[in-house]
């Protein structure tokens, strides 16, 4: 995974060992810098302040003899890196869901995104995490648009062997997510897992439904779920989502098979919404909550 955005970082750190640290020859090496993250998908915004904040640290430095200036780069680098994900707060949904549990009412939660992501199985993946966290968990079938939706999350749900509502296409997905939620208050059910529309008419109608959803039901939490092989598209959906909706966290799913590892960075600088959860395969365990540190030493970490 990050192959591309891990070469880039190491590519620059190694040629600025064998040059003057100063102004024309790091603003060079910095352009190079510059292609090789957008070849790694990540945003151009994102882009610019990597670089700006780089050059900042390393122009005019004197590296002393006994200090490896490898090492001096890669820890000036990492520290870029990490001011990216600073601005988001973190999120321990396990631990929010707990306290709401104590209050006896269901904790609903909005999955928000466009078709193809694996929003579908990412909600039947969290819901298999929930339920070996010993929460009760009952789905909502809220994409009542695209054909095959209801069918796939039913499935899900006697896979797992939970249930879920249900009404024919056509139906008002926000009646849709509501009788769920009323059925977890009076069955005292612990969370509500809502699915939705990723594709209509026009991107209003679409941002419209959601915002009716978001109105009846008043999640607590909206997820926006991202796919890292979609690159640039999937940062322009999380712009496009965070305006409409001001979603509270993201997934990003089939971070197993990226290897260029932009969409991760570039989503948490161009919303300030923290990663949450990643997919890392087809099974339902395939779901593995996002760590910063561990994301960062991933990109520097020797290959």
């Amino acid at each position: 995974m990050f192959d591309k955005l891990r070469s880039a970082i190491k590519a620059l750190s190694k040629a600025i060992t064998e040059r003057t640290l100063d102004e024309k020859e790091v603003s060079k090496l910095l352009w190079e810098f510059e292609i090789a993250l957008m070849e790694s998908d990540v945003a151009y915004e994102v882009v610019e302040e990597l670089t700006s904040r780089v050059k900042s640290e390393i122009v005019g430095t004197r590296v002393q003899r006994s200090i490896n200036s490898s090492e001096y780069i890669g820890e000036r680098l990492m520290s870029a890196v990490k001011e990216i994900f600073s601005g988001a707060k973190q999120l321990n949904v396990l631990e929010i869901i707990k306290e709401k549990k104590a209050t006896g009412e269901p904790f609903i939660i909005l999955f928000l995104g466009v078709n193809g992501t694996g929003k579908t199985t990412t909600i039947a993946k969290f819901a298999n995490l929930l339920k070996k966290s010993g929460f009760s968990v009952i789905l909502a079938c809220s994409d009542t648009h695209r054909a095959g939706a209801i069918e796939q999350l039913t499935q899900h749900a006697e896979r797992l062997s939970v249930k879920a509502i249900t009404q024919k296409y056509g139906a008002d997905p926000a009646a849709v997510a509501r009788d769920a939620v009323l059925h977890a208050k009076s069955r005292r059910i612990d969370v509500v897992l809502i699915d939705t529309a990723g594709r209509m008419q026009t991107s209003r109608n679409l941002m419209e439904e959601m915002s009716k959803i978001t109105r009846v039901v008043n999640p607590d939490l909206k997820i926006f779920v991202g796919d890292a092989l979609a690159g640039n598209d999937a940062i322009s959906q999380a712009k496009e989502f965070q305006e409409f909706t001001n979603f509270d966290a993201a997934i990003l799913t089939k971070v197993d098979a990226d290897v260029k590892g932009g969409a991760a960075l570039s989503i948490a600088y161009v919303t300030g919404k923290p990663i949450i959860y990643i997919g890392t395969g087809q099974s339902y365990d395939d779901l593995a909550q996002f760590n910063v540190d561990s994301f960062i030493s991933s990109l520097f970490e020797e290959k």
